[in-house]
């Protein structure tokens, strides 16, 4: 949004802010003007901080009912040409469920912030990683979604604005999987200049030259470009299965088949484009860690203590982007190792695609599982010492 709301953007320099106020302010740098939210520990900073300082950028913030009322929200700010935001907690990720459903079927750019508390049911209001299963597979029915993991303050910031240029690019709904360790951490957070920060707008009919007549709601390319309502378009809001203009009472299998497949693949298809990690030791390395989110910061740790003290030939790996997968990236990163250890805040879920992944690429996968608390470098390192001695 131009004119005077950006003079209210953050100006470049360095902050010290808490992790959810970095996501807040994250999702106005994007471009962010509609938020709609309900409190929960331990994402409430998030709600409260878009509700400063949206009207300040000439957004709106709406604090709704519950958090499927929330959501619901997102669907109808995103179809009227905004970039749309709302944030929760494990048990209200699920109450999303629904909606994320509904917005990969008419293929809706939003994002959803969970900040993941452990479970199950109310659980507790600390620390976890109990949701990453639920990013990907909570939702009913086909198709795909992309998450991302961040490990800072900075990465609060800055993934909220990559999740915004993914949910535009790919006219999806993205996941930002906080975690309660990371959004009410503070740490400085460097605001680069304005022309420095990607921004990505998604592709509309009238930028590529297309009519009205001539506009298929779900047409044109594997990621069609969307038409705002008010703009002369005919828009086809429908999670029906569809036909490229939107019409649904034409239904045969083969036309399900193309829909949800096309859907599926516009994610799946290019996990390559999408999906990050990040390595350190990796070249040569018998053993290795891997993990995801705030883990990260205190593995990274384990990892060069185990290096430097005890000499153990041992390599790090995160996953940046939970999902899409990352399987083709790991298969070509990690080609022949003993032990690969995998701490998370959880009894073992991202384990799964990592065993799958990695099948005949190592001798065995340790999980170093913790539930409500985050991994302290020795409970890492007593795990890797155990099995390597």
């Amino acid at each position: 949004m131009a004119g005077p709301s950006e003079k209210n953007l953050l100006k470049p320099g360095v902050y010290y802010l808490q992790g959810n106020q970095a996501c807040a302010e994250g999702a106005i740098t994007a471009g962010c003007r509609v938020y709609a939210g309900y409190p929960i520990t331990p994402a409430s900073e998030i709600m409260e901080h878009a509700a400063l300082r949206l009207p300040q950028v000439g957004g709106r913030f709406i604090q709704m009912e519950d958090e499927i009322s929330s959501a619901s929200v997102l669907l109808g700010a995103s179809w009227a040409g905004a970039k749309a935001m709302t944030a929760t907690s494990s048990p209200g990720f699920s109450l999303m469920q629904e909606v994320i459903s509904f917005a990969i079927m008419t293929e809706t750019p939003l994002v959803i912030v969970d900040v993941q508390r452990p479970g199950p049911g109310q659980g507790y209001i600390t620390t976890s990683q109990e949701d990453v299963m639920q990013a990907r597979w909570g939702h009913h029915g086909e198709g795909s979604i992309i998450a991302l993991s961040p490990a800072s303050v900075q990465e609060m910031f800055d993934f909220t604005i990559e999740a915004f240029n993914l949910a535009e690019q790919w006219r999806t709904p993205v996941l930002v999987m906080a975690e309660e360790t990371v959004a009410h951490m503070r740490e400085p957070l460097t605001i680069p200049p304005q022309d420095q920060i990607k921004v990505v707008n998604r592709k509309k009919p009238q930028d590529l030259g297309i009519s009205p007549e001539e506009f298929l709601p779900y047409g044109h390319a594997m990621v069609p470009p969307m038409a705002n309502w008010g703009e002369g378009y005919n828009v086809n809001h429908v999670s029906l299965v569809h036909h490229e203009d939107g019409n649904v009472t034409k239904y045969n299998r083969d036309i399900h088949l193309d829909s949800v497949s096309r859907i599926q693949q516009k994610i799946e298809g290019n996990t390559d484009h999408i999906a990050r990690v990040e390595t350190r030791f990796l070249e040569g390395c018998r053993h290795l860690v891997i993990c995801y989110g705030s883990v990260s910061r205190t593995a990274v740790e384990a990892v060069m203590e185990a290096r430097q003290e005890r000499g153990i030939d041992l390599a790090f790996l995160r996953l940046v982007t939970l999902w899409p997968f990352p399987e083709k990236k790991l298969r070509e990163i990690v080609r022949d190792v003993d032990t690969v250890f995998v701490p998370e805040m959880n009894l073992g879920m991202m384990k799964h695609p990592i065993t799958e992944a990695l099948r005949d690429r190592c001798n065995r996968i340790v999980p170093i599982p913790t539930l409500g608390a985050l991994h302290s470098p020795e409970m890492i390192l007593s795990k890797i010492y155990e099995e390597l001695k």
